[in-house]
């Protein structure tokens, strides 16, 4: 086992476009990069999948027409919204745009530049609802909104409101066409867009609040903020920043207010129309099947990473548990009691937390591991102590005077190990194994958090994007059960075959 690790190691750190850091530029002989992050589960229109996988939206658009405008390439780095901040800390990327309100007082560690978009909360209701026509008419209401959105900070409170925060937004219209609440306010692009997309919904009432859509970047790079302000000036006097918001269908009272009227072209506002189409969810079921199948190279993309991440994963954690179990159960006392602390600590830490730390808590003391590799130490490590344990069960289960028995045979403390009690304690464990690595697979799904874009983060951008949630959630719920399958069937295929020669040595004996 040790020297297939070590090999698989090998392998892993010679695949250098997989394991690489984001680079800041391209080589020598291409343009310079700039590495910009977001969300992909932002949703419709900020940015997201379309359906066959690129991501798109009116953000993505500024973004390369500001590269552009600065003689660069535009590369994307997703990465959980509640992460974009500490990555761009952390150096992986160059600057964050994702619908990010300017705050008045700022923010530690990151500058904003000026901004390239004006809105302002919008209420949506029931197409039936006749009742609430403004925010006032909220009183002893439920009313839904994202957990991060700023745009209720001036608002006023009112009497009786019950304000439930969602970790994406298309779960909040959700529950309010679901009746499970009775109106949403988010931003305005999100509100058009999505009662254009889940019929049964409506705008009402009139904008709430001022919102001013900024970039951001590290306070380490203030000339970086400046070429990103003069971008943003240039696409303003030429136009272009307000073409593109035409196309997504954005252009709204306060942009006119601040860059004068604009008049689009039919060519222009086509975009919307296209884009409401392709993410329609009134598709006929030959319809679906055609995006579906459309789907399949994201989906087998999505489920190599997982599965490849997963093996490696569980690879590190047999090995090291081995060992672990080994000097917890064998060794002097002063290092199984060592052995037992790191144990208990792993496993009774989130493994949430672990990730972070070794993703954004050691760049802190100079070390910056590549995303899948911290990914792959992350659950090794984490799964290391549970396996730990299975493997000290196993050695424990064991009569003791079969070490005994082997030291009487002249065989060395190591060699007892190695041929008698080792291969006995794996024959043991192997069903427990099994359930730790199916496990294993599905948690690594926390994975999004270090901008690995694995099979339940895909799920989640094209169920967010298409609204979507039951046909593309049976996908890939079967997609994990065929990845968990052969290695169960393996497993008890391994079990069989370990108990039938237990079973003939001990008849010999």
């Amino acid at each position: 086992m040790h020297r297939c690790l070590i090999a698989v190691i090998l392998g892993v750190f010679m695949g250098q476009a997989l394991f690489a850091e984001p680079s800041g530029s391209s080589g020598s002989s291409g343009p310079k990069e700039l590495r910009w992050a977001a969300d992909p589960n932002s949703g419709v229109p900020y940015v997201f999948a379309d359906p066959k996988g690129a991501i798109i939206g009116f953000e993505v658009d500024i973004i390369h027409a500001i590269a552009e405008c600065l003689g660069r390439k535009a590369v994307f780095i997703g990465n959980n919204f509640d992460c974009l901040i500490p990555g761009l800390r952390r150096g992986l990327y160059d600057v964050v745009i994702n619908g990010l309100p300017l705050l008045p007082t700022g923010s530690p560690g990151v500058l904003y530049t000026d901004p390239y978009f004006l809105s302002y909360g919008q209420l949506v209701v029931r197409q039936n609802e006749t009742t609430i026509q403004h925010f006032d008419d909220l009183e002893n209401r439920k009313i839904g909104t994202y957990r991060n959105w700023k745009g209720g900070i001036s608002i006023k409170p009112i009497e009786g409101l019950e304000l439930r925060r969602y970790a994406y937004e298309v779960n909040a219209y959700e529950d309010l066409l679901h009746r499970r609440i009775d109106a949403v306010l988010l931003d305005f692009p999100e509100s058009a867009y999505y009662t254009a997309l889940i019929k049964g919904l409506k705008m009402v009432g009139p904008p709430l609040g001022n919102l001013e859509y900024g970039m951001v970047v590290s306070d380490d790079h203030p000339e970086l903020l400046e070429e990103l302000n003069a971008a943003i000036k240039i696409l303003t006097q030429t136009g272009v920043l307000q073409g593109i918001l035409v196309s997504w269908k954005l252009w709204n009272p306060r942009m006119e207010a601040w860059l004068g009227p604009y008049t689009a072209t039919e060519e222009q506002t086509a975009h919307y129309e296209k884009t409401i189409a392709s993410q329609n969810t009134d598709t006929a079921d030959d319809g679906r099947v055609v995006r579906y199948i459309g789907f399949l190279p994201i989906l087998l993309e999505a489920a190599i990473t997982t599965l490849l991440i997963s093996l490696l994963s569980m690879l590190l954690a047999l090995t090291l548990g081995l060992f672990l179990a080994i000097v917890r159960v064998y060794w002097a006392r002063p290092f199984s009691l060592l052995a037992s602390m790191i144990i208990e600590a792993l496993r009774g830490t989130p493994l949430l937390i672990q990730l972070y730390l070794i993703f954004y808590g050691l760049p802190h003391l100079g070390i910056k591991l590549p995303p899948i590799l911290a990914g792959i130490l992350g659950l090794g490590l984490n799964y290391m102590a549970y396996e730990a344990e299975n493997y000290r069960a196993g050695l424990i289960a064991i009569p003791k005077g079969q070490m005994e028995a082997a030291r009487a045979l002249g065989m060395s403390h190591f060699q007892a190990l190695r041929h008698v009690m080792i291969p006995q304690a794996i024959r043991i464990v192997i069903p427990p194994i099994t359930n730790d690595f199916i496990s294993l697979i599905k948690d690594s799904s926390l994975l999004s958090v270090i901008t690995i874009v694995e099979l339940t983060e895909t799920y989640t951008q094209l169920a967010n994007a298409h609204y979507d949630f039951l046909g593309l959630g049976l996908i890939f719920a079967v997609l994990y059960l065929l990845m968990g399958l052969p290695f169960v069937l393996l497993a008890r295929r391994a079990e069989r075959k370990g108990g039938s020669r237990v079973g003939i040595r001990g008849a010999k004996g």
